[in-house]
């Protein structure tokens, strides 16, 4: 029973990462909060989907397609779409209709579906058309710049960009970065000092309430299938 993923970084300003995945012998598996909005594709049994994932406060359980070969875009943070814009989208996402193995249908378009190669051709397409936007108070936030607004609209305006608050933001994404260190093998202290959290039990309830692991499952890969790409770090643990 796994979840095989491959993760790339994208050298997109508009994309965090490009994923695959193949379930093998899965029905179920954890889930994990996420802060970014993102575009799913995946086939099985002859039929093709396509979907919108969207921020995702806690970690859970969540169903698989058992047998099914996926392809994400995970978006920059702040990153939204015009027609499902992320502070109205919920967690557990949106299905797209009429979604073929060459086309989905998409704010009123019907888009090429990508692999995972030409992700960034789709998302360059979409930005062109004005369906992927951004808020550029948002990004001077995010890239560490100072708006001349007040705190109040910057919070009100990351809420609307993100779905989520800019503290929530930090917290999910110390967590996933927590996760995938504890996998490499990084001792519970040194992902503490690290990653500036007060202690290793605050360390131990992020990791439960947003990850779903204790710091033991994530170093000794068990726990059952989960929605991160833990495998490599652990390989590189395994050959450094």
């Amino acid at each position: 029973m796994s979840l095989r993923f491959e993760t790339r970084r994208s050298d997109s300003s508009w994309v965090d990462s490009v994923w695959t995945c193949r379930s093998e012998r899965v029905t179920g598996m954890t889930s994990v909060a996420g802060v970014r909005l993102g575009l799913v594709f995946w086939e099985q049994g002859g039929r093709a989907f396509a979907g919108v994932t969207g921020p995702e406060l806690r970690a859970g359980a969540a169903a698989v397609p058992e047998g099914a070969v996926f392809t994400g875009i995970d978006f920059a943070v702040g990153t939204s779409l015009r027609a499902v814009p992320a502070s109205v989208l919920g967690e557990g996402g949106i299905a797209l209709p009429d979604a073929t193995r060459r086309t989905f249908r998409l704010d009123g378009g019907r888009w090429e579906t990508p692999g995972a190669d030409d992700a960034e051709a789709l998302v360059e397409r979409l930005v062109r058309a004005g369906v992927l936007v951004r808020d550029p108070v948002v990004a001077e936030v995010l890239r560490g710049g100072r708006p001349d607004v007040s705190g109040r609209t910057v919070e009100r305006r990351f809420r609307t960009a993100t779905g989520l608050t800019r503290g929530a933001v930090r917290q999910i994404e110390r967590a996933r970065a927590a996760a995938e260190l504890l996998a490499a093998g990084e001792p519970a202290a040194d992902v503490v000092a690290k990653l500036e959290y007060f202690d290793e039990p605050h360390l131990a309830r992020a990791l439960r309430a947003f990850v779903g692991r204790t710091a033991r499952q994530l170093r000794e890969g068990v726990g059952g299938p989960i929605a991160l790409d833990l495998e490599k770090r652990r390989d590189q643990r395994l050959t450094s």
